[in-house]
């Protein structure tokens, strides 16, 4: 199934009005509106495929790698701290946004084996064991009791791609680094200056120094990405 070109989403690099359709994400790890299909990133931004049908061939022949792992659906939709590898070429990137909008930016082959998890959930499985519910639809399973209670909801972990070994634990908390990814001020990054807990209907805040300004935005829209510096690659 399709997708018209006047509908698809801002980061979609796409000419709206050349042709009437273009590719549609599929069901996936990232939400519709928060992912850039394949195909998109190999035709019109990496400019690997002149034509959907080249795009296809690459995927056909495992040429390209998403989190270390081969994807061949072209609508396969690629999103926010996704690694994408092309070992052909020794080319290396990975997915954050910028100035608004998801943006490949590229990376040494040593740092395309980590990737940078948000925990958006905790439960409990039925063996009484944590699961982290991460932002790309990954569960990880925290064995140790005393483990599991440092992990909140809001912080982020460094995993290992593909065995999703956790390397290090960043906590939503004053002083570390953090990323705005949603929101108006989208892509802008700095120190966290303050988290405000606000009683009420509204959601919580938090207070971001920038190199020109402090910004106020949503505490949800914070993804840690380090402590005294970011652990990624994000110019």
């Amino acid at each position: 199934m399709h997708l018209k070109r006047l509908a698809a989403p801002k980061h979609f690099p796409i000419r709206k009005k050349e042709y009437k359709f273009t590719t549609n994400p599929r069901a996936g790890p990232h939400q519709k509106k928060q992912c850039i299909p394949i195909q998109i990133i190999l035709r019109d931004i990496l400019k690997v495929a002149a034509t959907a049908k080249e795009a296809k061939k690459i995927l056909k022949n495992k040429d390209l790698l998403i989190d270390e792992k081969s994807r061949k659906d072209p609508g396969y939709p690629v999103g926010l701290m996704d690694v994408i590898a092309i070992p052909k070429t020794k080319k290396y990137y990975r997915i954050i946004p910028k100035k608004g909008k998801l943006t490949l930016i590229e990376i040494p082959k040593e740092k395309s084996t980590i990737k940078l998890c948000k925990i958006t959930g905790k439960t409990t499985t039925k063996n009484n064991i944590t699961q982290l519910n991460l932002h790309d639809s990954r569960n990880i399973l925290i064995k140790n009791e005393k483990d599991a209670k440092a992990y909140k909801v809001g912080d982020t972990i460094e995993i290992t791609l593909p065995d999703q070994q956790i390397k290090k634990h960043l906590k939503l908390e004053k002083g570390n680094i953090g990323l705005i990814i949603h929101g108006k001020h989208e892509g802008e990054n700095g120190k966290i200056k303050e988290i405000k807990k606000i009683m009420g209907l509204q959601k919580n805040k938090a207070t971001l120094t920038t190199a020109k300004k402090d910004i106020e935005t949503l505490k949800d829209h914070i993804f840690v990405i380090g402590k005294d510096k970011p652990e990624i690659t994000i110019e």
